[in-house]
This record gives structure tokens, sequence and C-alpha cells, in this order.
């Protein structure tokens, strides 16, 4: 019997799915539990509207994250930080300063978990920071560390 998932269930499917299940599983779990739906042809209609909805709503926050991309890749986030001798830093710049610093200069709010640095930034100078934007977009931002 095909049946559309409401829910995830462990070892058939993840919710949305349309799947294939014994009847008497379905009858006597799936439905009373309200996990799943019979994929009859008026649901198979409403699953197939809301997969389309999905689609353009994933299409949507990929072209906002090429946007996003497109900034992020233009600019340079300056940092000023105290140094002590030969450069080196009180301490390193994290993903939080980056992540704080790119707000106020440019009002853009990035989650500092999706800033990811290749090491930590210990001296002065020009570096690079990978901004995963999407599953598989990703900013490189420029980084600039000056002495104050």
């Amino acid at each position: 019997m095909k049946v559309i998932l409401l829910k995830d269930v462990k070892g058939l499917g993840k919710e949305g799915d349309l799947v294939n299940s014994k009847d008497g599983y379905a009858r006597n779990y799936l439905f009373p539990k309200n996990l799943a739906v019979e994929a009859n042809e008026e649901n198979l209609k409403k699953w197939e509207e809301r997969k389309k909805e999905e689609a353009k709503k994933i299409q949507k926050e990929i072209e906002a994250a090429n946007e996003l991309k497109k900034k992020l890749e233009s600019f340079t986030v300056t940092l000023k930080v105290k140094t002590g001798s030969q450069g080196r830093l009180f301490g390193s710049i994290t993903a939080l300063d980056i992540a704080n610093n790119l707000k106020e200069q440019y009002g853009i709010d990035i989650d500092k978990r999706k800033i990811e640095l290749k090491d930590n930034i210990k001296s002065l100078g020009e570096f690079e920071a990978d901004v995963k934007l999407y599953q598989d977009i990703t900013a490189k931002l420029k980084i600039n560390v000056v002495s104050l």
C-alpha cells in the first residue's frame, strides 16, 4: 500500500515521502498514530502541490544565498586590534569577532557557526574565511587585521 508520511518514521522514510508499506502496518500503526495517510488521488494532489511549494521555497533560498555570496566576496572586513611586539595579537581573532564586525561595518548578520577559519588568526595581515551560506554555497570573506 502506498502511503504519504506525515512525520519521520524510522526504517520507512522521512516526512513528506511517498513510500510503500505493508497493509497491516499502515492500517494498524501508521494511520491510527497519524504518521501517514493513504496515497489516494486527493492526497496525492495535495502532496504534489506541497512538493512544488517546497521546491519554489528552496529556489528562493538558493537565489538569496547566491546574492549574499556576491556581496560578501566584494567586502573586506577590517578588524582593529591591540598588538604586542612583532605584530603579534593579544589573543586571537575568532569567528564571533568577524561576525560582529561584519554586522557593524556592513549590516549583514551572519551566525558565527557559519564562519570557518582555516587557522587561528594571531597576527596582523590579510586572511580569508569561508562562510557557509547554504548546502553547497560558500563565500570567501576577506579579513584585514590592523593594529590600533
